[in-house]
């Protein structure tokens, strides 16, 4: 054998039954519900907690990044929107269309973060500056909403992952 054989046979290049696509997909939903509208929630529960310049830093990194998300989407809004849903609708045809499980892998993993980042749009346009109980009670919704969202997202690609697995078999076949 050589060595691209032996190392593939090693990696096992399928999606479903690599650990790196668990993992992946693990810290992709645990990164995307820590950084709520790109702020990190320990610091909102540090501001409730200490007061004082945390707060004051909190104010700022919610102003800064939510200003960001809606310059964005003011200004490439259309263009994230319609690119967006391209690459959604060609991973969606190549994965379940023509069968390709890399391209169902990514659009299980991509599908619920495009609604993620709408609704981080959503909350950064929607957030008051100037108070923090706003501040903490729509980054706590938010971060519901963004598990809540996570949680059925592991389901379902952990459910389609497993049918696939079963249904390929033991030996690719």
């Amino acid at each position: 054998m050589d060595f691209y054989t032996t190392a593939f046979e090693l990696i096992d290049m399928r999606s479903f039954s690599n650990l790196w696509f668990w993992i992946t997909l693990a810290y992709a939903w645990s990164a995307a519900s820590h950084y709520v509208i790109g702020v990190p929630y320990d610091v909102v529960a540090r501001a409730v907690k200490y007061g004082g310049q945390v707060e004051q830093d909190l104010k700022d990194l919610v102003r800064v990044n939510a200003n960001r998300f809606t310059y964005i989407a003011d200004t490439a809004g259309n263009w994230l929107v319609g690119f967006g849903f391209f690459a959604l609708t060609a991973l969606a045809l190549m994965g379940f269309y023509y069968g390709l499980e890399f391209s169902q892998a990514l659009f299980l993993i991509f599908a619920p973060m495009s609604l993620v980042f709408a609704l981080s749009v959503r909350c950064a346009r929607r957030i008051d500056h100037n108070s923090l109980g706003d501040i903490r009670l729509k980054l706590r919704r938010h971060r519901l909403a963004i598990q809540v969202i996570g949680m059925f997202s592991i389901l379902v690609t952990s459910m389609w992952g497993m049918f696939h697995n079963l249904s390929v078999g033991v030996l690719g076949g």
